[in-house]
């Protein structure tokens, strides 16, 4: 298996491969965590003719201490807290209400600019194929998972190109099937494992997002 990536496509064309069972399957979509995971969400949709889509999700941090998640908001209003951060908060209540309004106003601002004009898909009772380029504590994607439960998906699949070892055993707990290319122990950030990892503008996510609505 390899140990790099070329870049965010050929990660994807990769896990396509291990994902041929779902090869146009009518009740399934792939949605991509945006931006990284929107290169590699759209070879899985392109060579397994499925439709792309993009579940936008932000991090709660915590005021002054941004990298303490309280929890995550996700497309459509979806929200998850992290009971234990928030018991050890004095006036967590406030404090949440507060950085949820912000951030459900980003998440609100980046699915109008991806979407353009197109309408959020009918998840109920579909296979969902959740895709990122990479998770390192998978934080947002266990919120990306806990957010789409309450849509009643019929399955969850995470496809991600690579994590830690760690990471890997708590998403499998999460969702109902995972394919990770490569969970290695010398792990220390997603950009390691890729040739290029060029940081991506909201103008490609909307590009790529348009380029498989054409498709479709």
């Amino acid at each position: 298996m390899h140990t790099t990536f070329r870049d965010r496509s050929e990660a994807g064309r990769l896990l396509a491969d291990q994902l041929h069972a779902y090869e146009r399957q009518t009740n399934t979509l792939v949605l991509a965590l945006p931006r990284g995971g929107m290169p590699v969400g759209f070879e899985i949709a392109s060579k397994l003719a499925l439709p792309l889509d993009v579940l936008v999700v932000r991090k709660l941090g915590v005021p002054g201490q941004e990298e303490l998640a309280m929890g995550a908001i996700a497309s459509g209003g979806l929200r998850v807290l992290n009971e234990e951060v928030l018991r050890a908060m004095p006036h967590a209540a406030a404090m949440v209400a507060a950085v949820t309004n912000e951030e459900a106003r980003e998440v609100e601002r980046r699915e109008r600019d991806y979407r353009q004009e197109r309408p959020e898909p009918k998840l109920d009772g579909r296979v969902v194929i959740l895709v990122d380029d990479g998770l390192a504590t998978g934080a947002t994607m266990l919120a990306a998972i806990a957010a789409l439960r309450k849509k009643n998906p019929a399955k969850i699949v995470v496809a991600v190109p690579v994590c830690p070892p760690d990471t890997k055993q708590e998403i499998e707990r999460a969702a109902d099937e995972v394919v990770i290319l490569f969970a290695p122990h010398w792990f220390r950030g997603v950009g390691q494992f890729y040739e290029n990892f060029a940081q991506l503008s909201d103008e490609t996510v909307r590009l790529l997002l348009a380029r498989a609505a054409e498709r479709n």
